[in-house]
C-alpha cells in the first residue's frame, strides 16, 4: 500500500484490521441485536405469559402488518445492527444513519441468516460511504446514496446467498448434535461458551448460523457455564456484585484476567464439557425460541426465555405435549445449579495447586 493510499485510510479512520472487524464490529453487533431482536423477544414472551394486553395487542398496522411492542422491536432487527456496526466503526453521521436502510435491506434478504449478512455487507458499505464522505460539496446527498446504494446493491447480490450458507453451516451443526449428542454436545458448549466469553458476539454467531434445536441446548449450556461460573467461583474477590455483573451481565468482564493468567478459564470451560452433553443426553434440551437466545445464556435471562417460549410454541403448534417438571428440571439444573458447583469445585482444586492465586479473578 502507498503512502498516499495510507494517509487517505487514516484520514477517513478506516482501520483493516482483524480487531476492527472481528471484534469490534461484531462486538457492536450483539448490542443491536440485544436492543431489537432480543427485547422484542424479552417484551412478547412477558406480554404472552403473563396476559399482559398492552403488550400483546398491536399497538399499529403498517402495510397491512399488526404490530405490538415488541414486534416493533423484532423489526427494526436490521437497522440496529448495522447501526451499532457503524457505531464501532466510527462512522460519521451521515453514513451512520444511512446504515439503517442498508440493515434493513441485509437482514430482509438474508433470510434466517440475516445478521451474517448485515455484519458483512454493513461494514463495507460503511467504509465506502466514509471515504466518500466530505469529498465533494453536495455530500448531504453524495455520501447516503453512496452508501445506501452500496449497501442495497450488495445486499440483493449477497445476502441471499450468505442466509443460504448459515442455514446450511447451521444445519451441519444440528444434525451432527443429533447423530452424537454427546461429543457435539461437548464440542458446541465448549466453543459457544467461550466465544461468549471473548470479545466477540456468541449471540450473533448462533442468529448468524440459525443454531436452535440440541445444538441450541448446548449452546445454551456452554454459554451459562461461563457466566454462572466465572460469577460464583469469583465471588470471594468481586462479591454480590460480581454475581450480577457476571451472572446476569456477562462473563467478558474477566476477559482481562484471563489475559493475565489463562488458566482461571479452565474451571468453566470444563464445567462447560460437561454441562452440554447432559443437556444434549440426558434431559434433550432444545432452543426452539429464536436462535441468538443460544448464545446469550443468562444475560438478562435471555437463554432461558428462549428455551421457554421454545416450549409454549412447540406446545401451540401440536409437537410438544406439555411443559414437564422434567423439562423444568434440566433446564435449571444446566443453567444455574451444576455451573453454580462445578466450576467453583474445579477452581478451589486449582487454587489448592497455585495455579488460581488470590486476586486473579478480581474485576
Amino acid at each position: 500500500m502507498t503512502s498516499k493510499a495510507k494517509s487517505f485510510l487514516e484520514r477517513k479512520n478506516i482501520e483493516i484490521s482483524a480487531k476492527r472487524y472481528g471484534i469490534d464490529a461484531l462486538s457492536a453487533m450483539a448490542q443491536g441485536l440485544f436492543c431489537s431482536l432480543l427485547i422484542g423477544t424479552i417484551i412478547n414472551t412477558l406480554g404472552t405469559q403473563f396476559h399482559i394486553g398492552f403488550l400483546t395487542n398491536a399497538i399499529c398496522q403498517v402495510n397491512g402488518v399488526d404490530y405490538t411492542v415488541g414486534g416493533l422491536c423484532m423489526a427494526m432487527t436490521g437497522p440496529a445492527m448495522a447501526v451499532a456496526i457503524g457505531y464501532a466503526l466510527k462512522c460519521p453521521p451521515l453514513v451512520l444513519f444511512s446504515l439503517a436502510t442498508v440493515g434493513f435491506a441485509a437482514n430482509g434478504l438474508g433470510g434466517a441468516g440475516g445478521p451474517l449478512a448485515v455484519l458483512f455487507i454493513a461494514i463495507i458499505a460503511a467504509e465506502i460511504g466514509k471515504a466518500v464522505q466530505g469529498e465533494t460539496k453536495i455530500d448531504i446527498l453524495v455520501t447516503p446514496l453512496v452508501t445506501i446504494g452500496v449497501g442495497v446493491a450488495l445486499s440483493a447480490w449477497w445476502a441471499p446467498a450468505l442466509g443460504a450458507a448459515a442455514m446450511k453451516v447451521g444445519s451441519l451443526i444440528m444434525w451432527a448434535t443429533e447423530l452424537q449428542p454427546f461429543l457435539m454436545g461437548i464440542l458446541v458448549s465448549v466453543i459457544v461458551g467461550m466465544a461468549l466469553t471473548l470479545p466477540i458476539s456468541s449471540a450473533a454467531i448462533c442468529a448468524a448460523l440459525s443454531l436452535t434445536g440440541l445444538a441450541g441446548g448446548a449452546a445454551v449450556a456452554g454459554c451459562c457455564a461461563q457466566m454462572v461460573g466465572f460469577a460464583v467461583m469469583s465471588f470471594r474477590e468481586n462479591r454480590w456484585g460480581g454475581i450480577v455483573s457476571q451472572g446476569i451481565g456477562t462473563s467478558m468482564l474477566q476477559m482481562g484476567n484471563i489475559v493475565k493468567n489463562p488458566l482461571i478459564w479452565i474451571p468453566p470451560t470444563l464445567t462447560a464439557a460437561i454441562t452440554g452433553p447432559i443437556a444434549t443426553c440426558l434431559f434433550h434440551l432444545e432452543m426452539n425460541g429464536a436462535p441468538v437466545s443460544s448464545g446469550m445464556g443468562t444475560c438478562g435471562f435471555v437463554g432461558q426465555i428462549g428455551v421457554y417460549s421454545g416450549w409454549v410454541a412447540d406446545v401451540a403448534a401440536g409437537t410438544k405435549d406439555a411443559i414437564t417438571a422434567m423439562d423444568w428440571t434440566g433446564l435449571f439444573l444446566i443453567c444455574f445449579v451444576l455451573p453454580a458447583i462445578l466450576a467453583p469445585i474445579f477452581c478451589n482444586i486449582m487454587r489448592k495447586m497455585g495455579m488460581i492465586k488470590e486476586g486473579d479473578l478480581t474485576l
